[in-house]
This record gives C-alpha cells, structure tokens and sequence, in this order.
C-alpha cells in the first residue's frame, strides 16, 4: 500500500511538468525492501518437481531434483533465510543454476548469496552489461551501484540456449528489447512451464524501463514470441502476480496494444500528457489491471513515451 502511495506521487509530480520532461521522484525500491524483510516466502506446486515462490520481489521459478536445483531469477538479498529454507523443504539437491530474465534488483539481488553457494548464473550480455554498473532508473527515482564479485553472470546468452538439467529440456531465449534490452524467457519442455520475466504482469499495467532499452512496442513483440512458444496447457509464470495461462496472456496482448494505439493517436492529435490521462484512454483496462503500483496514470506515461 505504501508503495502504492508513493507511485501515485510519483504521476502526481509527472503530470505537472511540460510535456518534453519526465519526473524524478521518491523511490519505490526502499519499500518494496522493507516489504521483502516482513514477507514470507511461500512455494506452489505446479507440475511434478516444479515450484514457483512468491514473496521476494518478483517470481522465482524452481525446478528441483534429487542431484540439483535450477532457479529462474533471486529475489532480494534480505529473503536469503527463507528462501533458502523453502529451498530445504522442496528437498532438491544444491543450486547449481540461476537464470536472470533481465537486471532489476528485485530479481537478482540474491545472485551473490546463490553464487556463494555454488550456482552459476546465467544471463544476457546486457543483464550482464547493466549490473556492472552504476546505474539510474529514472522512473524509480533510484540509482544502482555496480553488482560486486559473485553476483555477476558468467554464462552468457545472446539470443538462445538451451540446457538439459536432469533430464528435463530448458530453453532460454531472447526476443528482443521489451521490457528491458536483456529480458530471457525460460520454457520447461516436459514440465510445460514458461517463465516470462516481466514481459508479463499477471493482472497488473507492467513497468517499462526505457533508460535500459525497453519500449512498448518491443513488449507486445516479445509476447508474440512467447505465445509462439507455448499451447493452451502450458502454465506461464509472470514476473509479477499469480500463475496464469496463455489465454490471460492473449488478453493482457490485447490490453497492451489497443493502449498503444490509442495513446499514439491522442499524441498524434498533439495533446499534452496531461491532457491524454484526462481522457482516460486505459479505463477499459483500470479495473483488471489498475490496482497495484503502476496505476492507469503511469502506465499511461510509459505509453506515452514510447509512441
């Protein structure tokens, strides 16, 4: 909730401003940490030695077997006991692979510890690129110090690879700049699971980082990717929000792409941003996906920048 408040602020100070400029703002990422220290960490079961836990910033993906543990993204450093004593009740063998779909904190700021004990971490040349230095995202208001020692990707992936990890097949792939410029989707083959990163919010407007290359247009063709990938069985794995299915994905498409198109003409027409919020271009959508963090109007400015 707090959070929450402090995004509303953050739009609040945006829309003030001419329409060539972009606030600055009081950060999200120090309650987002606060919330991750009182929150537990709990395990869903999905398909046979598959789990996803919530609870430590975005979702983590687990696929566990007696000889060893892969896990898509960390979570934030302070979830380490639980995450790890989640880990224990799961009953897998060690981490040995960590797979980052993209840079943001919330999903690789437990990569040091996992490295610590004995994981790899696996990631995109521009992941890689990111969390080696300082680096400002703008809309959180919040500068990142570079990831030190252990925490930073070894094996690197361009554009696809493919990994088979006690029998079940795992393949990482690219499809471009979306949500960011280094975003990795990771499908489990005989377990049917995808892990999308933030490509997807499960029932949220999602964030776009511009400053590290994203942009609108390259999330929907991301999706097209991933959609591509998948079946009606397959269970898809958010970055954000509860485990859904290749339907809720098609539809948050459709949410993404009739928000863009409207918002590009409402700018074509050349009204201002604050303007085009007024006129509620999203208000279709507001109530499936409008009540987290990233409310219609910023999800609005995100569009707006990108058309």
């Amino acid at each position: 909730m707090r959070l929450r408040f402090a995004l509303a602020a953050m739009v609040a100070a945006i829309l003030l401003l001419p329409t060539s400029g972009f606030a600055e703002i009081s950060s999200p990422v120090p309650p987002t940490l606060e919330e991750a220290k009182k929150s537990e960490v709990t395990t869903q079961r999905l398909r046979d030695n598959f789990n996803v836990m919530f609870g430590s910033g975005g979702n983590i993906g687990v696929l566990s077997t007696p000889t060893g543990t892969l896990l898509v993204d960390a979570g934030i450093a302070v979830s380490k006991e639980k995450i790890s004593t989640a880990l224990d009740a799961l009953g897998g063998g060690p981490v040995k692979y960590v797979v980052n779909t993209h840079y943001h904190w919330d999903h690789t700021d437990g990569n040091a510890w996992m490295h610590d004990r004995g994981a790899v971490i696996v990631a995109h040349r521009n992941t890689l690129h990111w969390l080696s230095n300082t680096t400002r995202v703008i809309d959180w208001g919040y500068t990142f110090p570079p990831m030190r020692g252990g925490g930073l990707p070894t094996d690197i992936v361009e554009r696809e690879k493919q990994l088979e990890f006690d029998g079940e097949p795992v393949l990482i792939r690219n499809f471009g700049s979306g949500h960011t410029d280094g975003d990795l989707v990771v499908y489990f083959r005989q377990a049917d699971v995808l892990m999308s990163g933030d490509i997807w919010w499960n029932g949220l407007y999602p964030f776009i980082d511009y400053g590290a290359g994203g942009g609108i247009d390259g999330l929907i063709a991301s999706i097209d990717g991933c959609l591509d990938m998948i079946t009606e069985q397959t269970i898809i794995v958010p970055g954000h929000g509860p485990v859904g299915t290749r339907a809720q994905l098609v539809a948050f498409r459709e949410m993404l792409f009739k928000s863009r198109e409207r918002v590009s003409k409402l700018k074509k027409m050349g009204l201002t941003l604050p303007e085009i919020v007024a006129r509620k271009p999203t208000s279709e959508f507001d109530r499936t996906y409008g009540n987290f963090w990233i409310d219609p109007s910023f999800f609005i400015m995100l569009v707006y920048k990108g058309v």
